[in-house]
This record gives structure tokens, sequence and C-alpha cells, in this order.
């Protein structure tokens, strides 16, 4: 196939979004697919407003045209409701080219987060941008019965995957994790609002507290929390480390649409604790042993009370949660993904 992508969220930034594409990308390639990914790096480019490591393409709209025009793509697959994603999709309708999309973000939750404004407002948009689209890909299965009930139906699974030559237990331990009194607790991912990261460092447990990452809430946190240990973006070995150092990994985010921090600290060995949310739910389920109960033991642990949830989590098995992690596999992320693909382009043939 001639698969173009549209995306808003590309190198250098650093999510979960950016991690699937790239994954992805590379992938199809390898298939011997041609790609061509339309990211902001074709473009003059300013700060997402309250998202700077975002840099949102300025009137991308003739560029989206022109360069989906020379490729003449069998399909177009729209990674992102941004400015990139709009422009691509109006080519696509005005000349009858078929498009994915994929419901990534919790939009109308992080706004909501950010503005005091209920998420309701924002669904309506959702609901706009996904319609004409032949299939809306997803994370989870929880995410695709939540989209149905929400107005946005034809959704697709398309997992995700881990790098396990990296993220696995047998790693040496980080420098700056290795003396810290244990119990060492860890969180990683965007330090802002919308990730809640005071409840994990605000939960009364015992033990270190350490948050990777980085974002506009990093210097009041800081301030707010002197005995926790923040140290910035960490990537590929010092990351995994990271990992492998710890003895629990926290996901205090209640509008995350999948975390795949998660299954990277499982991966690792890393039981995971968090609230029972979509993401959380889809990963670990309500009683931690896999969304349908299907584990014979833990994964980790979800409480309302995070505290809680972070106790029974010190509790799991580091070999059952790593053991778990196994099943997640890009290369059938992959097959999930072309299957979709094919699925319109034959229906349109």
């Amino acid at each position: 196939m001639r698969i173009a992508i549209a995306t808003d969220a590309w190198l250098p930034q650093v999510n979960g979004v950016v991690r699937t594409m790239t994954e992805t990308v590379n992938r199809l390639k390898s298939r011997g697919h041609t790609v061509e990914v339309i990211a902001p790096d074709r473009f003059t480019t300013i700060p997402c407003p309250g998202y700077s490591e975002i840099r949102l393409a300025l009137a991308p709209r003739f560029g989206v045209r022109k360069a989906l025009h020379a490729m003449a793509p069998d399909i177009v697959h729209i990674a992102t409701e941004g400015p990139i994603g709009w422009s691509a999709r109006a080519w696509c309708l005005a000349h009858d080219v078929p498009f994915t999309s994929a419901f990534h973000t919790r939009f109308p939750d992080y706004l909501a987060v950010r503005t005091g404004l209920s998420a309701e407002w924002f669904w309506p948009i959702m609901r706009m941008f996904h319609k004409p689209s032949r299939a809306v890909l997803t994370a989870t299965r929880g995410l695709m019965d939540e989209l149905s009930v929400r107005g946005i139906p034809n959704t697709r699974l398309w997992s995700r995957g881990i790098d396990h030559g990296l993220f696995h237990g047998d790693q040496p331990d980080h420098p700056r994790l290795a003396n810290l009194p244990k119990p060492i607790m860890i969180s990683v991912g965007r330090v802002s609002v919308e990730k809640n990261l005071e409840a994990f460092l605000s939960a009364e447990v015992a033990g270190s507290k350490v948050v990777i990452g980085d974002g506009p809430a990093l210097s009041e946190l800081r301030i707010k929390y002197p005995n926790a240990v923040f140290l910035g973006t960490l990537k590929g070995t010092e990351l995994a480390s990271a990992y492998a150092t710890a003895d629990v990994f926290v996901f205090p985010s209640r509008t995350d649409t999948f975390g795949l921090v998660m299954i990277e600290a499982l991966a690792s060995g890393l039981p995971v604790a968090a609230f029972p949310v979509p993401g959380p739910l889809d990963i670990i389920g309500p009683d931690g042993r896999g969304p349908w109960s299907e584990l014979s033991r833990p994964i980790g642990s979800l409480s309302d009370d995070l505290s809680c949830a972070i106790r029974k989590a010190l509790a799991v098995r580091k070999a059952d949660a790593a053991a778990y992690a196994q099943s997640f596999d890009w290369n059938r992320c992959t097959d999930q993904f072309i299957g979709a693909l094919g699925e319109v382009t034959n229906q349109n043939a």
C-alpha cells in the first residue's frame, strides 16, 4: 500500500503517540509498504498553548494538500486532531480518498482539566472530526466501547508494543536511584497538571518517590515536594535502568487512553499502582489480574486510594509483571494496523 500518515505529533517530541507512530512507520517500511509522513517538521510552527514541547504547524493546509497530491496515496491515516490532521481530513473528503484516524488522546478530558469547563463541551468536536473516518483505531477494547457510546463508531483495535530488547529486568541499577531508601516508587511521563502527579507525590507511603519526565509543572512540583527526586527526561538504556532499579510503578493519570509507560514498566518487572480508570483498567484490570481477570496472580493494584494501591502493588511478584508484558508486541500491533487499512482499501476498490 501507499500510505500517507498525517500527524501533529512527531520527533523530536517524546511521548506515547510519537513512539507508537515511529515504531509503526519503521515496521511498515520494512514490510515493503510505501509510507510518507506529513508532520510538523515540514512547516513553520508555533508552540502549543500550555504544551510548549509540541510545535503546531502554522497554516499547513496548502503544504498538506501539495504533499498528498504528489504522493497520491491509496489511503491516508490521520493520527491526531490538530492542524495537520484537519488539513489532511479536508483533502481526503475533497478528493474522495479513504482515510482512517486514531484516538490517541483524551483531548476533552485534558481541556476540561486546563479550562475548568466540562469535557462534554469538547466531545462534539471529536465526533465531527472522526465521523467520516473509515476506521477509528483505538488502543483498547474499553476505549472502543466508550467511543461507541460517545457517538464515535467504526472503531478497530490497534494495541501497543514494547521493545523487549530494551525494557527488561536484567539492567544495571541506575546510579541516581541505587542508594535511595526503599521501596523506590517511580512515575514516568509529562510533568503537567493533567497527569495528576500530585496524587502520587502526596501519597502517604514510606520510601522514595521518583519522577522521570519534563513539563510545565516541574518547577512548581520541585518546590512543593522537596523530598521527591526529579530526574528530568530519560531515554533508552538510562530509562530502562531506572525502571529496573525501582520497586513499583505509579501511574496517577486519570485521562490517558492507554499509558505506554505502564507496559514498559511491567516488562521491566515493575508492578503497577494506579486509579481504576480507563487505561489502567484495560491493562492491569480491576482486580490487578488483567482486564478479564485472566491471570492467576496479580501484576499490580488499582484503587481510588492510591496509597493503598501502592502498598498492594509492592507485594506483587516482579516475575509475574514481566511475564504478562510479553504479550505486548509491536509486530502484532503492526498487523492490526495493516489489517484495518487493508480492509478499508479493499472496500474502496
